[in-house]
């Protein structure tokens, strides 16, 4: 996309798409989990595809375009306090917003990672429960069910943060994300578009196709429990 006087695309497809499937996915893992029963089993892919989303934002993070990777947005503590004291953000993530990405990959993808070793002792367990003693399954179960709170206070301030930069900043972060676009007058002068393509597509399709066959094999590892009572 050409840089123009209206609009600068600045989100690529893909880091969109990351981000509304993570919605999905973190809503869905939710709901099930507080629904349980049956529903337990679709909580168990909601994380597994968690996990997926996850491990692809790390690795976009260093192979993907430019405001996607960290090397581009994420930066010290002189930054952030510079940002504080109203010093103009740049394209992508501002400073503070960095390190609230970097919190929520960090907390998300502990609770999809530690949710492989993770039983309810009735019917429900992570793919990787069997490799594990009972031991470190019970500390990483308590760990999931604690980090539960820890997500739920980050995406609380996140949400808060949002709503926020709309009515004080006038800035549509939403519609952004959704569109891949800011407002020219919302970045530096000069700043240029973010590729996003076809050549980034198949990018992104390569690294996608490549961890779902990780999370495919790590599901595959599953050791299932004998649940009858003969």
């Amino acid at each position: 996309m050409q840089n123009n006087r209206q609009a600068i695309r600045i989100w690529d497809l893909p880091t969109r798409i990351f981000h509304w499937a993570l919605v999905v996915c973190i809503v869905g893992a939710f709901v099930s989990v507080k629904l349980g029963g049956l529903y337990m089993d679709w909580h168990v892919r909601f994380g597994c595809t968690t996990l997926g989303l996850i491990i692809f934002r790390l690795l976009w993070g260093i192979i993907g375009p430019r405001y996607a990777r960290f090397s581009q947005f994420v930066r010290g503590p002189a930054a952030v306090a510079r940002y504080l004291k109203g010093a103009a953000a740049p394209a992508g993530h501002n400073p503070l917003g960095a390190l609230s990405v970097l919190a929520l990959l960090l907390v998300i993808g502990f609770q999809a990672a530690s949710g492989l070793f993770t039983t309810d002792d009735i019917m429900t367990q992570g793919p990787l429960f069997g490799h594990v003693s009972e031991t470190i399954s019970g500390a990483l179960t308590s760990w999931h069910k604690l980090n539960e709170w820890v997500i739920i206070a980050l995406i609380a301030l996140h949400l808060l943060a949002v709503a926020w930069y709309a009515v004080v900043r006038r800035k549509r972060l939403v519609r952004a994300i959704i569109t891949g676009n800011v407002d020219a007058r919302e970045v530096p002068a000069g700043t240029p578009p973010t590729q996003d393509g076809v050549a980034v597509w198949l990018r992104a399709l390569v690294l996608g196709a490549c961890v779902t066959g990780l999370v495919l094999w790590i599901r595959s590892l599953e050791i299932v429990s004998d649940m009858s009572f003969s």
